[in-house]
């Protein structure tokens, strides 16, 4: 049970790696993503189709959970952009008590997923199908957000279509005060940086906006005239829960913990990449899992680990589960003391907020990169997008999933089918007179979406041993874009520890996907090979290392 779930902080204080310095260090952290917490927190929580108050009690009970217990050193948890659809389709459908037990059932499902040592299973999430589903919610996100950028009032079809028609056909109503806020703050947001980069431009944007709109006595909507006082404490709240419905929350509560569990494994991958240390997926699971089950029951909503949190802790100093503790803390501090201001906010400065918000979760760069390779890859990416967005977030995944899968036999049969079969000499080669500084790592099969994490961990673990490394890719039929994706992380990783990266034995096919992902690019078309004897001989010009034998990686399948 130890090796399945144990929590960082637990490691680091049993190895007294929190010292007094990096302890002050993370507390600076902690207070500075708290702020930036804050306008994210309430803004989730209005677009979600709640009160404002639940979003902060998510990001104080839920991102201490997280810190505490998860298996990640600086992994902010709290309510994000993702879950903003989910919730609002719930409450729809099922009110607050299906939003609770929807969200305690998920909480239970990522507990029996760690506890199962499931978290290896995010690979096995093609990179197309994440792009898709982001890129869809952030344009639903989007589309939620015009109506109190407009300032209109009274309600809003549900349907993308529908709403959008709405929104044209209400022109003439527009209130051009909430239009003109709404701009401000989407200018204040993206340009604060250049003035300060420690507090954040949603932060700038609250208080500057609030206070000119309080002064003005503009006539707009606010948080306050919307929703009422906000609650400066936790309520316990209990739903009602009728055993013959459960079955009604099992799809829900599957979407919730699926796209919690993957977009915290991928929050936690991506700073380890920032910080050089490694995650516990299935503790991190569990962790998430708990604090899912527990919130509802205070008001909260679904949460989960937050990127971009995240790596503004990570960039701030933040190296422990302290700096998460503490952004808790700093939460529940403003919302005991100054959370009866949030009601001066005007809900056309969160429709900015969240829209610039969008706009950085939409991945619009992956995805127009995504749209110039396979056609597999773009018919799973385009699916997927249009299912989010006109249909429901839990139908886009389902068939993302099965599609791919689908499409990779397909891809598979193809292979097979005009591939030329060649005896695997590797037995018969001789690398006794190659230097030991050239890695050689062989690549056996596709690469996609099911090995590509596997493949491009083990390049970054034999790449730091080596100042040459040779990928050989002679036995790839084909690479996918979550193959692109990953093996273009992991040669900026070994690139950045200063080894130089080779490829050889490229088929025709493989090589046009380099190239329209930028692989070949990364590396330099002269360090693309057709033969293997020659990417050795340039390597070892490189080297200066007496002759042995080198280092050679092949990975079991």
């Amino acid at each position: 049970m130890k090796y399945i779930f144990k929590p960082k902080i637990i490691s680091l204080v049993q190895h007294d790696l929190i010292g007094r310095k990096q302890l002050t260090t993370d507390i600076f952290a902690g207070v500075v993503v708290g702020i930036v917490a804050l306008p994210l927190a309430i803004a989730f929580a209005v677009a979600s189709g709640v009160s404002p108050d639940k979003g902060l009690v998510t990001a104080v009970i839920a991102g201490f959970i997280i810190s505490l217990l998860g298996g990640s050193r600086v992994q902010i948890g709290g309510p994000t952009g993702a879950f903003v659809v989910i919730v609002y389709t719930i409450i729809q459908k099922y009110g607050i008590d299906g939003l609770i037990i929807s969200t305690v059932m998920a909480g239970i499902i990522l507990i029996i997923f760690g506890l199962l040592k499931l978290g290896t299973l995010l690979k096995f999430i093609p990179h197309p199908l994440v792009i898709g589903f982001t890129s869809g919610i952030a344009l639903v996100i989007f589309s939620i957000q015009v109506k109190d950028a407009m300032g209109l009032t009274g309600s809003v079809p549900s349907g993308f279509i529908e709403k959008w028609a709405y929104y044209f056909s209400s022109a003439g109503n527009m209130n051009w005060s909430s239009i003109l806020i709404c701009l401000v703050t989407i200018i204040i947001t993206l340009f604060s940086k250049k003035i300060t980069a420690k507090i954040p431009g949603s932060f700038i944007a609250i208080i500057l906006v609030s206070t000119g709109v309080y002064l003005s006595g503009a006539d707009v909507a606010t948080i306050g005239s919307v929703f009422g006082d906000i609650p400066s404490g936790f309520k316990l709240t209990l739903p009602q829960i009728k055993i013959e419905n459960i079955a009604e929350y099992m799809g829900p509560a599957l979407t919730i913990a699926l796209l919690g569990g993957i977009e915290s494994l991928l929050s936690a991958v991506v700073s380890d990449g920032m910080i050089g240390s490694t995650h516990r997926s299935n503790t991190e699971l569990i962790a998430q899992g708990i604090a899912n089950v527990l919130t509802p029951f205070f008001g909260g909503i679904p949460a989960t680990g937050a990127i971009a949190r995240t790596a503004t802790n990570v960039k701030n100093g933040g190296r422990t589960p302290v700096a998460g503790i503490v952004h808790a803390l700093t939460l529940l501090l403003i919302m005991l003391f100054f959370g009866k201001y949030a009601g001066l906010i005007p809900m056309s400065c969160l429709a900015g907020i969240l829209m610039v918000v969008a706009y950085n979760m939409s991945e619009w760069k992956s995805f127009v990169s995504i749209l110039r390779g396979s056609v597999f890859d773009i018919i799973v990416l385009l699916t997927t997008f249009f299912l989010t967005v006109l249909v429901d977030l839990t139908v886009a995944i389902e068939i993302g999933v099965v599609l791919s899968s689908l499409l990779f036999m397909k891809r598979m049969a193809d292979a097979g089918k005009y591939s030329i079969a060649e005896p695997d000499i590797d037995l018969a080669e001789n690398y006794s007179d190659i230097p030991k500084s050239i890695g050689i790592f062989e690549v056996s099969g596709p690469f996609f979406f099911g090995s590509a994490k596997e493949y491009s961990e083990l390049m970054k673990s034999t790449g730091q041993k080596s100042k040459v490394l040779i990928i050989r890719m002679r036995h790839v039929p084909f690479i996918d874009s979550t193959g692109i994706h990953n093996l273009r992380e992991a040669i900026k990783n070994i690139q950045a520890g200063g080894t130089k990266v080779m490829l050889s034995g490229v088929n025709e096919i493989v090589r046009q996907d380099l190239v329209r992902g930028r692989i070949v690019f990364l590396i330099g078309k002269a360090n693309v090979f057709e033969k293997f004897s020659d990417a050795i001989e340039i390597a070892k010009q490189l080297v200066t290392l007496k002759t042995d034998k080198p280092l050679i990686t092949q990975p079991s399948e």
